[in-house]
């Protein structure tokens, strides 16, 4: 972590769990008309009168899911809101409060908080939520974050993962491998950092996949979208460990086997130019990669002339028998099993 050594710095313990809390959240203001009770009590108070509710939670902890010689405070807590509300999203919900709760240890000062707290806040005033409550503790290794977010939808909108039917079409938005190839470029340049300090880094090239793993955004506008085109996905997920991962969740859930075909995958050219540059496939980039935080759903067939001119959305695959099994469609038009390669936050490291 970059600091400035000028910067003057508030010790923790000055101010005690309950300052700290109260220092950090005074700027938050509620928006939402389900929130009754906000911050302040001992729990606070929801109304979501007929809807219903959706809750999630994600751990980010220093080490495994961030580093921050690279990553920016403010970037983190921006980054810790957005991947919880994209499950949400991912649910075809609409996303109301999160709670957030911290350990710390003792290397990092007031000013280190105020700065993580601040995208925090950025991220609910952009995505219109109410953080409405969560804890802070000590720690002994670093800097570990538990966001959980909470969202509503009507019970007739509400898309899981075990909806999809064989002759559904698998459909993506967005583009797939930007956060995978941005960590890349940031992990190279670190290395690079630790032989010569005094280098700054051009980074020109690489402003959108670098903003894809510091900046990532949930997309609050695909249940919209989807609803306004008159399309309820039967089946729907967040990519965040990789599309292989992902298509094998919905098949598993589903029930149904899948062709994913290579050609259709959406991938950015600057995704594409970087994996030149590292001599990477590409595909195994949108597949392995994970990060994107887009949604993949699946529709009926008869819903293809309402999202085919979308520039949201690419139709990347089609669902088929369970027996049939997963596969790649290559560009060759060879056939291979789809395996799981993504991130998987309780491997090896």
């Amino acid at each position: 972590m970059i600091e400035d050594k000028n910067q003057s710095k508030t010790d923790l313990g000055s101010l005690g769990e309950f300052g700290l809390i109260d220092h950090l959240t005074k700027n938050f203001t509620v928006k939402q008309k389900s929130t009754i009770k906000s911050i302040g009590d001992d729990a606070a108070v929801l109304d979501f009168k007929d809807k219903q509710v959706v809750v999630t939670t994600d751990m980010l902890v220093e080490g495994v899911h961030f580093d921050l010689s690279y990553m920016p405070l403010k970037h983190l807590g921006y980054k810790a809101i957005i991947v919880n509300l994209s499950d949400v999203y991912a649910m075809n919900a609409e996303a109301t409060q999160v709670t957030v709760s911290i350990a710390v240890s003792n290397r990092f000062p007031l000013e280190a908080l105020e700065a993580l707290y601040a995208g925090i806040k950025t991220a609910a005033g952009i995505y219109n939520i109410d953080v409405v409550g969560g804890d802070t503790t000590s720690s002994t290794t670093g800097l570990l974050i538990s966001v959980t977010a909470i969202g509503t939808v009507d019970a007739n909108d509400v898309v899981c993962r075990s909806g999809a039917k064989p002759n559904d079409l698998l459909v993506v938005s967005g583009d797939l491998g930007g956060a995978y190839m941005g960590l890349q470029v940031l992990e190279r340049e670190k290395e690079v950092f630790k032989v010569n300090p005094n280098n700054q880094p051009d980074l020109d090239a690489y402003t959108y996949i670098i903003e894809r793993q510091l900046k990532p955004e949930a997309r609050k506008d695909v249940p919209k979208l989807l609803k306004d085109l008159g399309i309820k996905p039967t089946s729907m997920i967040d990519i965040s460990d990789g599309l292989s991962s992902e298509i094998m969740h919905l098949c598993k859930h589903s029930k149904v086997g899948c062709d994913l075909y290579e050609n259709k995958i959406p991938l950015d050219p600057q995704v594409i130019s970087a994996c030149e540059e590292f001599d990477i496939d590409s595909t195994t980039v949108a597949l392995n990669g994970g990060e994107d935080y887009e949604l993949l759903f699946t529709i009926s067939q008869e819903d293809f002339p309402k999202i085919k001119a979308n520039p949201h959305f690419s139709v990347i695959g089609f669902m088929k028998e369970e027996a049939a099994g997963m596969h790649l469609i290559t560009r060759a038009e060879t056939s291979i099993p789809i395996k799981a390669q993504g991130w998987n936050p309780i491997g090896d490291e």
